[in-house]
């Protein structure tokens, strides 16, 4: 057995001690043992626990790997979320004023992906274990919406009647204004016997849609989701921010940052999130590389009232950004873009001067990395919001505004 004291939590949320020594389910300040495997430490014993430990609210936690810290207090979670971010700006020698953190309460997710298989005598569905592809049964997950645990016999059984023996399903689940959309990939090629078994499902399950790999196979009530004044009905399996009160966080302070302007450029709009919503207030030209996607907020715009003028783009911002001459007619943006930040479009931005930026990230370090190149291009970086809709785990969101200096 060694014996190590636990320095800070990483990134992954796995406590840190001299050497590096890797103590999952510990926190900084906290004296363990345990036996050290290369640099992980097994078999942990808390022998001086600190003031910010809490008891698990999930009877799950130490077996499934859906939640990474629930055994730290909420305000420890949520000023050690905020370094995160403090540090990532830090190291491109940036700082920003903090907004109170934006917490989305337990039992809210109203996304999720389960994996489910079938077993010897029935099936099973939940999330993995911690650092396995063990399935973990969840009946009293914490994390996820009540309407949304009923994905979970729904799972089952199509993992019993769908899947193969030894092969597994991936089954992503969505609250929808019309009830639950499931999304399935995994599971057996589609022939005619097998969309009958899977119409019977969704009608027992009381499925507002499923959907078998690229095919929706069985839509019982319309999908929707509700931007602003405007209702969607996502593609299959599409982007959705993970909780309501996530997105409404989200949404205030983009708004806020983009409040007065004339014509807003939405870039990287999904599905219209943010789009539908500005669209009350804005004229809106909203890109997005998910042709489908774009298609779905577009008709949403289409069948809605007192929206003002959308235009739309299907385009790959990686590769083909809008250039300076395309952004020129804009008095704001937004950017909601993937883990790797927006790196390409962000030079174009700066390049164009458009005078105000709401930049929405999930990933503090690409997040930083771009406001560095704002900022040296005449930006002032404002408010900055820490948004944590995925509560309980390492994932770290965000909301910042830029305003140019000359503006």
């Amino acid at each position: 057995m060694s014996r190590h004291t636990i320095l800070r939590l990483g990134h992954q949320g796995d406590g840190i001690a001299e050497g590096p020594v890797y103590a999952p389910l510990t926190l900084p300040g906290e004296v363990v043992t345990g036996t050290l495997n290369g640099t992980r430490l097994s078999g942990i014993r808390i022998e001086e626990p600190v003031d910010m430990r809490v008891k698990p609210p999930c009877r799950h936690f130490k077996s499934c790997g859906g939640c990474q810290l629930q055994h730290a207090s909420d305000t420890y979670l949520a000023s050690w979320k905020a370094e995160i971010v403090r540090s990532a700006l830090d190291a491109h020698d940036l700082s920003a004023d903090f907004a109170p953190i934006a917490t989305s309460p337990a039992q809210a997710r109203r996304r999720a992906t389960l994996t489910a298989r079938r077993t010897k005598k029935a099936a099973m569905a939940g999330f993995h274990a911690k650092g396995s592809d063990v399935i973990v049964e969840i009946p009293d997950c914490q994390l996820l919406h009540p309407d949304l645990m009923r994905a979970i016999p729904a799972a089952e059984a199509l993992a019993l009647h769908c899947a193969s023996r030894k092969g597994t399903l991936s089954v992503a689940a969505c609250l929808s204004a019309g009830g639950l959309d499931l999304h399935v990939t995994g599971g057996k090629p589609l022939d005619g016997p097998l969309r009958i078994q899977l119409a019977q499902l969704a009608e027992t399950h009381d499925l507002a849609r499923l959907s078998w790999e690229d095919e929706t196979v069985a839509q019982r009530s319309i999908p929707e989701q509700v931007f602003g004044a405007a209702r969607v009905t996502p593609p299959p399996g599409a982007f959705l921010q993970a909780t309501a009160e996530g997105e409404a966080a989200l949404l205030a302070d983009v708004m806020a940052g983009t409040a007065g302007a004339v014509r807003i450029v939405d870039l990287f709009a999904g599905c219209g999130t943010f789009t539908l919503p500005l669209a009350g207030e804005a004229q809106v030209h909203a890109v997005e590389g998910d042709a489908a996607m774009i298609g779905a907020l577009e008709a949403g715009w289409r069948k809605a009232s007192g929206l003002k003028q959308l235009t739309t783009e299907a385009r790959d911002l990686f590769r083909r950004p809008l250039l300076p001459d395309e952004l020129a007619h804009f008095d704001a943006a937004v950017l909601d873009p993937p883990r790797a930040g927006a790196e390409a479009q962000v030079a174009e931005l700066a390049r164009a001067q458009v005078a105000r930026i709401a930049y929405v990230s999930c990933n503090p370090l690409t997040f930083a990395r771009d406001a560095a190149v704002l900022v040296a291009a005449g930006y002032a970086l404002g408010q900055v919001r820490v948004v944590d809709q995925f509560r309980w785990s390492a994932h770290i969101e965000l909301v910042a505004q830029f305003t140019l200096n000359s503006a």
